[in-house]
């Protein structure tokens, strides 16, 4: 099966076009800002302009911008391709980007989150959620982490923080796919936002 992949959930933007587990063309740029006005070019790009019977979508967590501006280009083309839409979260990529370069060993990802947070997970050797996400302070990020390698934006200044390990300062690359195991796709294409709304409707509701 031919898939698009699309992952604008972080500072970087990345889109994929996969025939099976193999990329056949992609395009990765570290944005910081302008999701919205580059994605869709760089899925033009791709050949046949990206089209494909399957988009994946990276969920978040990470900019809210990032992550609405993705799914809302991959809805409007499943919808125009009739193809079938999956998602998958961004740290579980970072995961599977580390250990494709160091070997099936567990992982901890640490991300950029909001409000001086950090999202944190930690990953198994064979891709399964030991620790769940979780936005932390830096500091409760770093006891948190018993994990010898960590990958993400804030690897190195985690692994800093706490004193040892190996630091793997990754961001998520839609070419990098295939490396996810099948059990880290969602059909179900919610937001991972990581953090509960900042905003509140009166008398506490979210």
């Amino acid at each position: 099966m031919r898939t698009l992949v699309i992952d604008s959930a972080t500072e970087a933007c990345s889109v994929a076009l996969l025939e099976g587990d193999d990329c056949i063309a992609g395009e990765y740029r570290v944005l910081g800002r302008g999701h919205a006005e580059q994605l869709v070019p760089m899925i033009a790009r791709l050949p046949g302009k990206g089209q494909a019977g399957r988009i994946a979508l990276s969920l978040g967590p990470g900019s809210f911008t990032g992550v609405r501006v993705g799914l809302a280009a991959a809805r409007a083309l499943a919808f125009v391709w009739q193809a079938q839409l999956v998602g998958y979260p961004t740290l579980a990529l970072v995961a599977a980007m580390a250990r494709a370069r160091e070997g099936a060993l567990a992982v901890a990802v640490a991300m950029t989150g909001g409000h001086g947070e950090w999202f944190v997970q930690g990953f198994a050797a064979d891709g399964a959620e030991p620790r769940p996400l979780a936005s932390l302070r830096p500091d409760e990020a770093v006891a948190a982490t018993p994990e010898e390698i960590v990958a993400g934006s804030q690897a190195e200044a985690l692994v800093a923080a706490r004193g040892h390990g190996r630091a793997l300062p990754l961001l998520p690359d839609a070419r990098c796919f295939a490396l996810l195991p099948e059990t880290a796709l969602l059909a179900r294409t919610t937001p991972l936002y990581g953090r509960a709304p900042d905003a509140r409707l009166p008398g506490g509701a979210p």
